[in-house]
C-alpha cells in the first residue's frame, strides 16, 4: 500500500510540473553569444585571444539600430567603469529636460542707483551656471554699463553664485586631478579662456627665454592676476632636454612651473584649473570695467544679490544644441557636470550633484534603460565608481533614435577619422583609410585602466549598428583604443 502511495504521489508531481508553463521556467543568459555567423565567430575570436585583454574585462554590446535586437554581446550585463562614456547618458537627459533651445544666462544687478555718471550702490555679477563665458563677455558686459553712462561704481563688486550649490568637486574626483582643466571646479559662476570653453581654467603657456640660462617666458590666456606664477624653469641648449611642469597648488591659485625648456624650442602648454572658479570670472569682469574707463569705489568680494535688485543687463549663452559639440566632440567634463547641477536646478530646485544625478536616472527610466543595474556617481565619467553595463548603453543608444532631438544628439557624437576638429573630435586621428572613416559616430572614454567607445556605425551593406565597448582593467588604455577601432572597423565592413 505505501510503494502505491509513493507511485501515485511521484505521478502527481510529474504531472504538476508538466503544467508550468514554459515562460516561467528560469532564463540562463550566457556571457558571450556562443553562436553565429562569421562576425560572432570574428568577435569571439578577437576579445578571446587578444593579448591586451588577458586579465581584463571586455563589455562588448551590438544591436541592429532599426529593431534594437541585440546581435551580439561579452559580458554585456556585467557593471564596468564606462569613463567619459557615462556623457552619453548625460546628454541624452539634458536635450530631454532642458531642450534644444535652452541656455544658460549670467546678469548685471545693482542695490542701488544711477544718477549721472555715479551708480551708487553695489554691482552683481550673478551666474546661472553658463561654462562658456569668455574674458570677450565681460569686455561686452562692461561696454553695455558704460553706454548706459555708468562711469563710477560706489559700491561694491560682488559675485553671486547662489544659482548651485557651494559643493565644488564631484564626490570621487582623484586629488591629483583637481589642478587641471578636466577636473576643475564646478560653480554657477565661471569663466573659460578660450572657445573650447573649459570652465574654470586658465592657460599656461611657457615659451623658451632668448638664450640658454634665461627664464622661460609664461603667457596666461586670458591675461589675469587671479594666478599667481612661481616660474622656476631654466632655458637650456638647443640640444638640452624640454622638460617643463605646470602644477597648481591645492587650496590656491599659486601656479608653479618647473624644468627646462631649450632655446627656439616650441611652447608648452597646460589648461590649469583655478581655485574658486566665481572668485576668477569676477576678477575678469573687474579687469573688463577697469579697461573700459569703469572706477570702482568699493571692494571685490563674493555674496548672494538681494531678491529685489534691478536688473542692468542679461548675457544668454549660445543654445545647448551648439553647446554639445565642444561637449561631446572634445569630451569636456566640465560641460557634463555644469549638466547635471542645472537638470538639478531646474527640475527639483537644487543646483546638486544629488538632485541632478536622480533627474539623470528618472529620463534614464523613460527610456528604457535599466536603471536598477547602474551606478551613477558623476556626469563626466571621471569617477572610477560610476558603473554601467555596455548592454544598457546599447540599449540607451537604441531608444534616443526615436526622440526629436535625436539628429543633434548625432550630430555632437565624434565622427571616425574626420580632420576638422570640430567634427571628428576626439575620434579626428582614428580609424583613418578604413571602412570606418566617416561612418562611425561614436563616444570615447578614457580614464586610467578603462578605455571605451559607444555609438552607431554604418555598415557597407547599408545596415547600422548601435554599438558600445567598455574595456576595464588594461595594463596600458592606450592598447584598448587599438582593440575598439579592430572592432569598429570590422562592423563597418559587413
Amino acid at each position: 500500500m505505501k510503494k502505491q502511495m509513493k507511485w501515485l504521489l511521484s505521478c502527481m508531481l510529474i504531472f504538476s510540473l508538466a503544467l508550468i508553463p514554459l515562460t516561467e521556467q528560469p532564463q540562463s543568459k550566457v556571457g558571450a553569444t556562443e553562436e553565429g555567423g562569421a562576425l560572432v565567430q570574428e568577435l569571439n575570436q578577437l576579445i578571446n585571444n587578444d593579448p591586451d585583454l588577458q586579465g581584463a574585462l571586455a563589455g562588448v554590446s551590438i544591436r541592429d539600430a532599426s529593431s534594437g535586437e541585440l546581435l551580439y554581446h561579452h559580458i554585456g550585463d556585467t557593471r564596468l567603469r564606462p569613463a567619459s562614456n557615462m556623457k552619453l547618458l548625460t546628454a541624452a537627459a539634458a536635450l530631454s529636460t532642458l531642450g534644444e533651445d535652452y541656455r544658460f544666462k549670467t546678469e548685471v544687478l545693482t542695490d542701488g542707483s544711477k544718477k549721472g555718471i555715479i551708480l551708487s550702490g553695489n554691482l552683481y555679477l550673478k551666474g546661472y551656471g553658463d561654462p562658456t563665458l569668455l574674458k570677450s563677455d565681460f569686455d561686452q558686459m562692461a561696454k553695455d554699463l558704460k553706454k548706459s553712462g555708468i562711469r563710477m561704481i560706489k559700491g561694491d563688486l560682488i559675485s553671486d553664485d547662489t544659482w548651485y550649490d557651494d559643493e565644488r568637486l564631484s564626490m570621487d574626483l582623484n586629488w591629483n586631478d583637481e589642478s587641471y582643466y578636466y577636473g576643475a571646479q564646478i560653480s554657477a559662476l565661471t569663466a573659460s579662456p578660450n572657445e573650447d570653453y573649459d570652465s574654470g581654467s586658465v592657460i599656461v603657456e611657457v615659451k623658451p627665454g632668448k638664450k640658454a640660462g634665461d627664464l622661460s617666458q609664461v603667457v596666461l590666456e586670458p591675461k589675469t592676476d587671479y594666478v599667481k606664477i612661481v616660474n622656476n624653469t631654466k632655458t637650456v641648449a638647443k640640444d638640452g632636454k624640454k622638460d617643463i611642469d605646470i602644477v597648481r597648488e591645492h587650496g590656491s591659485n599659486t601656479i608653479k612651473i618647473e624644468g627646462t625648456i631649450p632655446v627656439e624650442a616650441s611652447s608648452s602648454k597646460e589648461w590649469i584649473a583655478v581655485w574658486e572658479p566665481s572668485g576668477y570670472a569676477l576678477s575678469l569682469f573687474r579687469q573688463s570695467l577697469d579697461e573700459n574707463g569703469i572706477a570702482l569705489i568699493g571692494r571685490v568680494k563674493s555674496g548672494a544679490a538681494p531678491e529685489k535688485s534691478k536688473n542692468l543687463l542679461t548675457l544668454e549663452s549660445m543654445p545647448l544644441s551648439e553647446l554639445l559639440i565642444p561637449f561631446m566632440k572634445l569630451s569636456n567634463n566640465g560641460h557634463a557636470e555644469t549638466l547635471v547641477k542645472e537638470m538639478g536646478k531646474v527640475v527639483k530646485g537644487e543646483g546638486s550633484w544629488e538632485k541632478g544625478l536622480e533627474v539623470l536616472e528618472d529620463e534614464m527610466k523613460t527610456l528604457e534603460v535599466n536603471t536598477e543595474t547602474l551606478v551613477l556617481r558623476d556626469g563626466s565619467g571621471i569617477s572610477h565608481v560610476s558603473l554601467l553595463p555596455a548592454n544598457e548603453v546599447s540599449q540607451l543608444l537604441y531608444k534616443v533614435q526615436n526622440e526629436p532631438w535625436f539628429e543633434t544628439y548625432y550630430q555632437s557624437l565624434p565622427v571616425a577619422g574626420a580632420t576638422d576638429r570640430m567634427v571628428g573630435g576626439t575620434l579626428r586621428n582614428r580609424m583613418k583609410n578604413s571602412a570606418a572613416e566617416g561612418n562611425v559616430h561614436a563616444k570615447t572614454g578614457s580614464i586610467s585602466t578603462v578605455s571605451s567607445l559607444s555609438g552607431y556605425v554604418d555598415t557597407a551593406s547599408g545596415e547600422k549598428y548601435a554599438f558600445s565597448i567598455i574595456l576595464n582593467n588594461m595594463l596600458d588604455g592606450s592598447k584598448g583604443k587599438v582593440i575598439e577601432d579592430k572592432i569598429a572597423v570590422l562592423l563597418a565592413e559587413q
